[in-house]
């Protein structure tokens, strides 16, 4: 019976499966019952259908929590498959961790299961507000076609400050983060296993993003690293150094962008001048520097000019 079950499920995945497929889709049990889809390091394209974010899901005894669903409704349907392939309990909650869109374009795949969409407090209002952006950059990466049904989803629980919820055996804690990455982040913990999925709070090789604030997010990598756990999940990227070890390149990261940056501003460079000029050293560390760095620079810019 449990076999048919799953064969009905598969059978049920939405339309877009009728069309292009993403077939490149693997995921690694990193500890009992956490399975992880790790993205590709990758600019967005046609080619990876958007599958630039680790994503995965937790199996409970009662029903599957999903986090984040990759970056379009191919990536999402992939996604789903991997589930059904592995259980055929319904899928309860998924969370979505922040409003960036390699993680969230996905959620359309599981409207028929009827989960809980988990989000922070400040999620709806970003997502109001990026939503024709988003979907427009959508098109124009993935093309009319791949971007087809891909939607922004709305949260229907939200996290202020921490939820526990119970899969049935396993208690899951879902925290909310002060503005950091970005003013959204929320975290994932599985207190069974100890696997702590932190999304784009941890960046391993991938360049970090900063989206939020600059001060915030070394103040949070300061908290985050004050808290044990057994393995965890970046946003992207992975690392077996032991916790909290993955967090060293990022917090160094930041580091050099505050402290050169707050040299700019004193010597009363343009912002044009620090983005040239700030942070190179780092350049050779990281991937997809020249896509996020500068962007960083400019953020860290116009949030540090305002101090005394």
């Amino acid at each position: 019976m449990k076999k048919l079950a799953i064969l009905i499920l598969l059978f049920s995945l939405p339309q877009a499966e009728a069309g292009p497929s993403y077939k490149n889709f693997a995921v690694t049990e990193i500890s009992p019952g956490n399975f992880v889809h790790y993205g590709l390091m990758e600019d967005r394209s046609p080619a990876n259908f958007g599958d630039n974010a680790n994503i995965g899901f937790i199996i409970g005894e009662k029903c599957v929590m999903v986090i984040d669903t990759g970056g379009s409704l191919h990536v999402g349907i992939a996604l789903r498959r991997a589930i059904r392939e592995r259980t055929a309990l319904p899928v309860c909650h998924v969370v979505l961790t922040h409003a960036h869109p390699d993680h969230f374009f996905g959620a359309a795949a599981f409207h028929e299961d009827h989960p809980q969409f988990i989000g922070h407090i400040n999620l709806a209002r970003q997502l109001s507000m990026r939503a024709r952006p988003y979907l427009n950059s959508l098109k124009r990466d993935l093309g009319d076609a791949l971007a087809e049904g891909s939607e922004i989803v709305k949260p229907t629980i939200i996290v202020q400050d921490m939820l526990v919820i119970d899969l049935g055996g396993r208690s899951v804690e879902i925290r909310a983060w002060p503005t950091a990455h970005t003013d959204d982040d929320l975290t994932v913990l599985d207190h069974q296993t100890g696997t702590w999925w932190l999304s784009d709070l941890l960046f391993v090789d991938h360049t970090p993003v900063v989206d939020g604030s600059l001060k915030g997010f070394l103040d949070v990598i300061g908290n985050l690293k004050g808290r044990s756990a057994a393995q965890v999940v970046a946003g992207h990227g992975r690392s077996p150094s032991p916790w909290p070890r993955p967090l060293d390149d990022e917090e160094r990261y930041f580091r050099v962008i505050l402290e050169e940056t707050r040299l700019a501003l004193k010597h009363k460079k343009t912002i044009q001048q620090a983005v040239d000029e700030v942070g190179l050293s780092e350049a050779s560390k990281w991937v997809n520097f020249d896509t996020y760095h500068r962007r960083n620079v400019t953020t860290a810019y116009t949030e540090l000019e305002w101090e005394d």
